[in-house]
């Protein structure tokens, strides 16, 4: 027997969506409807929720929920008061999720049930609040945006209501009840999406990014160079660069460094516009404090981190000597980490090519680090150690080979420099 057999269950969500779109359905979420746990447990399957109950089915492992409803009981989006009983009917746990492409469901024959116009917003490509109870849980703000950014490509925007909305939500100073963890979290699923500048966007929009993320937010209307800026804004600079990396590399650290490369602009004092010396180094001060609050992982902080501070300079190879060269492979820690160099190398390109005009150019700045690399990583510091005299000189002789090997590479280097 099928251990479902018996039981009203509905396919919820984001797989019937995705369905409706034609999009690959990687997860698929189950409600039931007039079940009690105790029966969903005599079943087989396994209770793993503890504020509310969801099971797991026990052989696909896939997660049935009963149907539930949600009340808020306080600020934030932990107040809520969950009520799971077999009377809850389908239509009621659907009106607590957030957006009406979200609640729709199919039943055992393939029949969709769409009691709240989500078939319409897909056809129309709407991001629509189901209900006002959308205003009770602050998480929905980077849901919408991250579905605007998951959507971008097949046309969807935020509803004008639902955009209203969510601005009365940061007036009241909701999105302060978000805890940083989460908001990481939703951060991190935008940035790994296709096209994720319209994640910052939409928070942009509806004033979220001026509570969550200041250092980028502050970045529109701060003027650039003209003779590098083609695209003037800062803060358009920054989405062109992020939407570059996002072609580039598939790496989350890339995408965050990419996206916090230029914080320091926004710091620059108004009289010394559109110029922002010194802006790399307040840059690096700025991602750390981003990553404090944020508790975001040291090995994006770590590379963003270098990004802001050395991509000025990365971009400058044709003018450095030799040792600046050098400090730069010390100060990134490039030979004992040459993939994380590799990484900085391709921030650096998308920041490069992350510009009006320049998108298709070809950044040759990254091949002439990786030959100086390979110059310096061919050094046999083992042979040096064992020919020093003593301990205390190995290091100053072999900082020397490398220095004698990268002058020899500059010197017969052919590469140009992109312009």
């Amino acid at each position: 027997m099928n251990v479902t057999d018996g039981l009203t269950v509905y396919l919820v969500g984001g797989a019937v969506r995705d369905t409706v779109l034609g999009r690959t359905v990687t997860e698929r979420d189950y409600v039931v409807v007039g079940a009690t746990p105790a029966e969903m447990q005599q079943r087989g399957f396994q209770q793993v929720g503890k504020d509310f109950p969801v099971f797991l089915h026990p052989h696909t492992k896939a997660e049935y929920a009963l149907a539930r409803t949600e009340r808020k009981t306080a600020p934030g989006y932990h107040g809520f008061a969950i009520h799971a009983a077999p009377e809850v009917t389908l239509e009621q746990d659907l009106l607590r999720r957030d957006l009406t492409i979200n609640a729709l469901a199919q039943d055992a024959n393939g029949t969709i049930i769409d009691p709240y116009g989500g078939l319409a917003d897909v056809a129309a490509r709407q991001l629509r609040h189901i209900s006002p109870a959308f205003a009770e849980d602050p998480v929905r703000i980077l849901r919408v945006a991250r579905f605007a950014t998951r959507f971008a490509a097949l046309g969807f925007q935020v509803a004008a209501e639902t955009r209203d909305l969510m601005r009365a939500m940061v007036n009241a100073g909701e999105v302060e009840a978000l805890v940083p963890e989460r908001v990481w979290q939703e951060i991190t699923k935008a940035l790994l999406e296709a096209q994720p500048a319209h994640f910052f966007t939409t928070l942009r929009d509806c004033g979220a990014l001026a509570r969550l993320l200041p250092e980028l937010d502050r970045l529109w209307g701060i003027p650039q160079s003209a003779q590098w800026h083609p695209e003037g804004d800062a803060g358009i600079h920054t989405l062109l660069v992020l939407e570059m990396a996002a072609r580039l590399a598939p790496e989350l650290e890339v995408r965050f460094a990419a996206l916090c490369h230029d914080f320091g602009k926004g710091t620059t004092p108004p009289e010394l516009w559109p110029r922002h010396h010194g802006h790399e180094a307040r840059s690096a001060e700025l991602v750390k404090l981003v990553s404090n609050r944020l508790k975001i992982p040291n090995h994006c902080r770590d590379l963003a981190r270098l990004t802001a501070q050395y991509h000025g300079i990365i971009h400058r190879v044709a003018e450095l000597r030799p040792a600046t060269m050098l400090e730069v492979f010390e100060a990134t820690d490039a030979l004992r980490r040459p993939a994380r160099f590799a990484q900085l190398l391709t921030a650096c390109e998308a920041d490069f090519r992350g510009r009006g005009g320049y998108a298709e150019r070809h950044y040759t700045q990254a091949e002439v680090w990786r030959q100086m690399l390979a110059a310096v990583a061919v050094v046999d510091v083992g042979a040096i150690a064992r020919a020093a005299p003593a301990p205390a000189e190995i290091p100053t002789r072999i900082r020397a080979a490398r220095l004698a090997a990268l002058t020899q590479a500059v010197a017969l280097s052919r590469i140009p420099t992109a312009s």
